[in-house]
């Protein structure tokens, strides 16, 4: 009787090898079959990799959010436009300031030939005041307001000359300022400026002032 149970034991234990080893080819067996792309279609095609992910214990700091890089793309593009914009403006007004200082040579050499033979002191002396103007205003320099008033009943231009006194009365520099296209009863306020040193002080005074 215990070689009968002997033989059982062994068969039993054929029969377990034999399941076990039929379920680990068939596990195979699909696991090849989706390798190949499934059944039934006869190609060879080429399984796709896997991407491997990053190993992401070697990162440091946050990635920014979508919404952050835009927010920071916006600021960056906001700046380089308002600094273009600036940029623009401040040449403009290089520009306009040389434009404008261009304009009153020219209006002043106008007015020096104007007043070249010019009798006496001009037919709109009377028109013509000086007003002196503080030295921190125009970085310390000797000037004065020349207010040139039309009296006359249409537009007019003018050519005045500004004599820069020393105090013994001496003329020790004359300006010419001219004003062009001034409309009947408007008042405009043109520089004379003094090149001379800061000291002695010198008092200006209109010599001629000529309407045409």
């Amino acid at each position: 009787m215990g070689s009968g149970v002997s033989r059982g034991v062994r068969r039993l234990r054929f029969r377990s090898a034999g399941v076990v080893a039929a379920a680990v080819l068939a596990t195979v067996g699909i696991l090849t079959l989706a390798a190949c792309g499934g059944g039934g279609n006869g190609g060879g095609a080429t399984p796709t990799p896997r991407p491997t992910p990053p190993a992401t214990e070697s990162f440091t700091g946050t990635p920014p959010s979508p919404l952050a890089s835009a927010a920071s793309s916006a600021v960056a593009s906001a700046r380089a436009s308002a600094s273009a914009a600036a940029s623009s403006a401040s040449a403009r007004a290089n520009e306009f300031e040389a434009s404008v200082a261009a304009r009153a040579e020219r209006a002043n050499q106008e007015a020096h030939k104007r007043l070249a033979n010019v009798p006496g002191r001009g037919n709109a002396a009377s028109d013509v005041s000086l007003t002196g103007i503080p030295r921190a205003e125009v970085g310390d320099l000797q000037a004065a307001h020349v207010n040139i008033h039309n009296s006359s009943d249409r537009t007019a231009s003018f050519a005045v000359q500004v004599d820069f006194r020393d105090p013994g009365g001496k003329v020790v520099e004359t300006r010419y300022v001219g004003a062009e296209n001034v409309r009947p009863g408007e008042t405009v306020h043109p520089y004379a400026i003094s090149h001379q040193p800061p000291q002695p002080v010198l008092k200006p005074e209109v010599a001629k002032a000529e309407r045409y």
